[in-house]
């Protein structure tokens, strides 16, 4: 079974998942948040997914920032829609940052680079990445 994460934002959610053996985390698309729930239900229909990752946006000092409640209400609507699936959080703190660099640094286009979708799907990767690694997967 496969982990799902999302780096959740007002404009576009950024989604990356594993492989079914939960070694290589590997971003899988970005969408609106409007259509998040059709694009979960059609993904659903063809993988299984163990557990939601999501992202929770703090600031340094370690409280939540302003996007935070946003996240709340996607992470309660998560676990009506699919309660069978556990929903965790992961501290998201400076993967926008460190995806912006490693895109910078993978030697994509110029006009490639500048595509704020791509930071998204690379930061839930980021965000995936690191819940596989506290497991120790």
């Amino acid at each position: 079974m496969r982990l799902m994460a999302f780096d959740y934002g007002t404009k576009r959610i950024g989604i990356a998942v594993s492989d079914s053996l939960q070694i290589i985390a590997t971003a899988l698309a970005t969408v609106h948040p409007e259509e998040i729930w059709n694009f979960l239900q059609k993904y659903l229909a063809t993988e299984q997914v163990e557990t939601f990752v999501v992202g929770k946006p703090m600031r340094l000092d370690g409280s939540p920032s302003q996007s935070a409640q946003h996240v709340v209400g996607f992470m309660r609507k998560l676990k009506k829609t699919y309660p069978s699936i556990p929903v965790v959080e992961v501290d998201e703190r400076f993967t926008s940052k460190i995806a912006s660099q490693a895109i910078a640094q993978s030697g994509l286009k110029k006009q490639k680079r500048q595509e704020k979708s791509l930071v998204d799907t690379v930061s839930a990767t980021l965000i995936l990445q690191t819940y596989m690694d506290s497991k120790g997967f």
